[in-house]
């Protein structure tokens, strides 16, 4: 298989004065279209990672090229563009907006692209809601759904833009261990369907089970 990222002597150092050094020469390749968990303990630098690899932050030393591109030479806005187009985050917390429902939530990273909602693109979005299982909930406020719901809100939306990379950061940190369960069938399904390659940053062990 391709590899769809690459990590290339990734160093990561905080502070001037003080500085502390978290990442060490880090070098890491992702096939396309697979399904992975970075596991460690808390401290131990994941989320750090995941935001090197999700271009949020830049890397002390080292290169990231994603689909073939060095993103070392890429400004602010080119960066912003590579993310919304190619890459979509699931967070611990989901961060919907709290005024809109499901469905103008997971239509939102195509509204921020600037393009027309059309028939074709409102299909995507209702079908991308149907396979997170919210058909029957997609037109409530996101205060109105449970944890899980908003989570699979979540999920629908960082598909939205058929992104080649899903990277989620805990993204059952918040949940009791049933729905924990759920999320991850669910995201493991998504990843068969759609062949994008998903990150997974976790503390949780039973993860490996779901992972290549």
């Amino acid at each position: 298989m391709d590899n769809i990222v690459e990590l290339k002597n990734i160093t990561k150092i905080y502070g001037d004065k003080v500085k502390t050094q978290v990442l060490f020469g880090l070098n890491l390749s992702i096939e396309k279209g697979s399904f992975n968990a970075i596991i460690g303990q808390s401290g131990s630098g994941k989320s750090t990672l995941l935001n090197i690899l999700g271009t949020l932050d830049r890397p002390t030393d080292g290169e990231i090229i994603i689909n073939g591109v060095d993103t070392k030479s890429m400004n602010t806005n080119q960066l912003a563009k590579l993310r919304n187009e190619t890459l979509g985050f699931i967070f611990q917390f989901h961060y919907l907006l709290p005024e809109f429902t499901a469905l103008e939530n997971v239509l939102m990273p195509y509204r921020i692209m600037g393009k027309k909602i059309d028939d074709k693109v409102m299909e995507r979005a209702n079908e991308l809601i149907d396979l997170v299982g919210l058909t029957k909930v997609k037109n409530n406020p996101a205060t109105q759904m449970s944890g899980g719901q908003q989570q699979r809100t979540a999920i629908a939306r960082s598909l939205m833009n058929n992104p080649s990379i899903i990277l989620a950061d805990e993204p059952t940190g918040n949940l009791d261990s049933d729905t924990t369960e759920q999320i991850y069938d669910l995201m493991r399904q998504l990843n068969k369907n759609y062949n994008t390659t998903s990150i997974i940053i976790t503390h949780d062990q039973l993860v490996e089970a779901h992972t290549h």
